[in-house]
């Protein structure tokens, strides 16, 4: 393989992590498909250049090789859509508007590949956003260092051609690597303003990659922040939950609030920022909040345990838990601060402002039921719970109990060692109680002793409001005892039935 050529002349003197960061990539990219390199030599041989691009090339300076790789082109859509019905076992159109097309190789396809190879080709472009248009006009463009220009960040305007594998790096975006540095190839102004997305793209890349945004872009990003406001809730909400699954998301969280994006994006979170009242008798509700999402994180769970991470749900939650408080915030007498409430509060919130980014409906659903729960437990430290409780808490949480467990221990921050050990040890107790109610009746799957029809059946009565009152008075007994049997659950029934008032 030919190797990786030095960056540009432009660039630092080759330091020990320049050269890391080459080792790395010659490693990786020795490994390239040769079903890519082939794709190169198919668009050479019509006349075409095609460079690899964009996250591929820098994820091989950092020693991982993309699963699904990106390409630029010289070659038209149409041209681009030709040659790869040609490599590939299918194709279809991304979005040929926008200059991209999609192909697959697939394992034992005609072509003889050993592993599936996805490939999204994109011709030569450059965007820009109309004040007011929340879509970007596309206009191709005719070189790879033009293409390159429109970049969101020079550790993503590097690019390696092809079939030749010579890297291409017209802006320093190798040594912005080696430094972990989020740079714009072009003045940040006019980068932000031709694509608005970017912005959040760089809190989603500090989250990601742990880089720090270039002082130059930072205050580019304070002045325009309001301009995000143009780009659609969906593009916005797939940045914002890839910076959430992301491996440090404190970190784009602070660029999006420091930088004022939050403002405008998800402004229930930098208003977590209250006043600590003179007495410093309250938390810094964000500080804890973004505490509570790292606790969080730490208690997912590999891919075969309850909660595998990253989990969207839970992080959501932890973020957004406290998000009632500003709204419910009172001033006590004696100095103290109260937030009653908070948390249903927090839950039509957290409902609201994910309804207005576009989040499915189970997501939202799911988010806002945890947020409305998180607060329960505390009142199972505060004195003991019957074994009705813990049924009533298991039921509540429904499917989101293993997420909820965790938002739970997760919600203790406080620096009291006694305090913090005695909820700990609370939390344990109440889950040991869990599992045991679980094994002995199958807290998950709480059901009356009776159902609707046998409701009807020993009351002689036919559908109506009467049989679902019955039914919510057998599943008050069921959580309140436990389980009845048939035989006592029909004299309950019985009973209750001659007792109801009649009109």
């Amino acid at each position: 393989m030919p190797p990786v050529d030095p960056p540009t002349a432009t660039s630092p003197d080759t330091s020990a992590a320049l050269v890391t960061l080459r080792r790395r990539a010659l490693g990786v990219l020795a490994g390239l498909s040769g079903d890519a390199l082939e794709l190169g030599e198919l668009f050479r041989a019509a006349g075409h250049e095609l460079a690899l691009v964009g996250g591929p090339v820098r994820d091989a300076f950092l020693g991982r090789l993309s699963a699904d790789l990106d390409f630029t082109t010289s070659a038209t859509p149409d041209e681009t859509e030709a040659i790869l019905a040609r490599w590939g076992d299918a194709h279809w159109d991304i979005g040929r508007e926008f200059g991209t097309i999609g192909a697959r190789r697939m394992p034992g396809g005609r072509k003889g590949s050993t592993k599936d190879v996805v490939v999204e080709v994109t011709t030569y472009r450059t965007d820009a956003y109309d004040p007011t248009s929340r879509k970007p006009e596309v206009v191709f463009g005719d070189s790879l260092e033009g293409d390159l220009s429109r970049r969101d960040f020079t550790v993503n305007a590097m690019a390696v051609r092809l079939p030749d594998l010579s890297f291409v790096d017209p802006f320093d975006g190798l040594a912005d690597l080696a430094r972990g540095v989020l740079r714009t190839p072009v003045d940040p102004r006019q980068s932000f303003d031709d694509d608005p997305l970017r912005m959040m793209r760089a809190a989603r890349f500090a989250a990601q990659l742990g880089f720090t945004v270039d002082p130059a872009a930072r205050a580019a990003i304070e002045d325009m922040a309001g301009r995000i406001t143009i780009v659609s809730a969906e593009r916005v909400r797939d940045e914002l939950s890839k910076l959430l699954v992301a491996a440090q998301p404190r970190l784009g969280l602070e660029v999006l609030v420091d930088t004022g994006l939050a403002d405008h994006v998800l402004p229930e979170l930098p208003a977590l920022r209250l006043e600590i009242d003179e007495h410093h008798r309250h938390k810094d509700v964000y500080e804890h909040s973004l505490m509570v999402l790292d606790k969080a994180i730490a208690l997912e769970t590999g891919p075969d345990g309850p909660v595998p991470g990253p989990d969207l749900v839970l992080r959501l939650a932890a973020l957004l838990h406290d998000i009632g408080k500003p709204r419910t915030r009172r001033f006590e007498a004696g100095g103290g601060v109260s937030f009653h409430h908070h948390e249903v509060v927090g839950a039509k919130l957290a409902a609201k402002r994910l309804k207005e980014l576009r989040f499915d409906k189970a997501t939202v659903q799911a988010v806002a039921r945890l947020t409305e729960l998180h607060l329960r437990f505390h009142g199972y430290g505060e004195g003991g719970w019957t074994d009705s409780a813990v049924r009533r808490y298991v039921t509540d949480a429904g499917p989101l109990l293993e997420r909820l467990h965790r938002l739970t221990r997760s919600d203790c921050t406080t620096r009291n060692v006694r305090k913090a050990a005695r909820l700990k040890a609370a939390y344990d107790d109440l889950e040991v109680r869990i599992a045991r109610l679980q094994e002995q009746e199958e807290l998950a799957a709480i059901r009356p002793d009776l159902d609707g029809s046998q409701i009807m059946a020993v009351l002689g009565i036919g559908p109506g409001r009467e049989v679902g009152a019955a039914y919510k008075h057998l599943l008050e007994l069921r959580m309140e005892r436990g389980p009845l049997g048939e035989d006592v659950a029909r004299e309950e029934l019985l009973a209750w039935w001659q007792a109801r008032p009649t009109d």
